[in-house]
């Protein structure tokens, strides 16, 4: 599949009347709060309603990935959130990762939406990799000197994907750029409400989870040059 084929121009998401879908995945001391129709819009708080204000806060900054995908995105989706999940989160959500598939990215995924999805992964890859162009390589640290540069985050990103892509049956070493091809391939195309393969991620969920490692970081590196 062609990446050009990918965006979207139409889309039913222009209409503002619509609620942001949000699912919210929550332990003792973290809350993830993640828009389940978008890949890459999710942030997290201290509680719900923390997690869902940063996430408000974050509807502009998100709305670049969507320009880029050619998908409509309203302004004021932040503004329209509606909680549809709660999910039990796990250690790995304790350690500041959206770990769990929601019951809405079990569901079979049509052609027209399976487009959207692979367009918007594609472009926070897009968004990421224009963010460390731009970027000095030695990036703000933490108050006690923690952090890493850019160089790592970079590194670590595509460490995460090759990782992340075997969740789905893509597994083709460490070459990063056909490990995108493939995810692409994936994502965009219709699929039935069962994992790519055995204990391995419903392609909905695939899409949330590593879009929002990409834009994660993306937004790190943007805050910290």
């Amino acid at each position: 599949m062609a990446y050009e084929d990918l965006h979207c121009r139409e889309t039913a998401w222009l209409n503002s009347a619509v609620a942001t879908a949000v699912c919210i995945e929550s332990v003792p001391r973290r809350v993830f709060a993640s828009a389940l129709d978008w890949p890459g819009w999710c942030r997290s708080g201290r509680t719900e309603d923390e997690a869902l204000e940063i996430l408000a806060a974050y509807a502009k900054r998100y709305a670049v990935v969507a320009a880029v995908s050619g998908t409509v995105f309203s302004p004021d989706a932040g503004e329209r959130l509606e909680v549809v999940e709660r999910l039990e989160g796990n250690s790995t959500t304790e350690f500041g990762v959206p770990a769990i598939p929601a019951d809405y990215e079990r569901q079979p995924v049509n052609k027209t939406e399976a487009k959207r999805l692979a367009a918007l992964v594609l472009a926070c890859w897009q968004v990421f990799d224009d963010v460390v162009a731009v970027a000095p390589a030695e990036l703000r640290k933490g108050p006690r000197g923690g952090g890493r540069d850019r160089d790592q985050i970079e590194r670590h990103v595509s460490d995460a994907e090759i990782s992340y892509a075997r969740k789905l049956g893509v597994r083709l070493g460490n070459d990063l750029p056909a490990i995108r091809a493939a995810l692409i391939g994936l994502l965009g195309s219709p699929c039935d409400d069962a994992p790519v393969v055995e204990k391995g991620w419903p392609p909905r969920y695939g899409a949330r989870r590593i879009a929002w490692h990409v834009m994660d970081h993306a937004w790190e590196i943007e805050d910290k040059s």
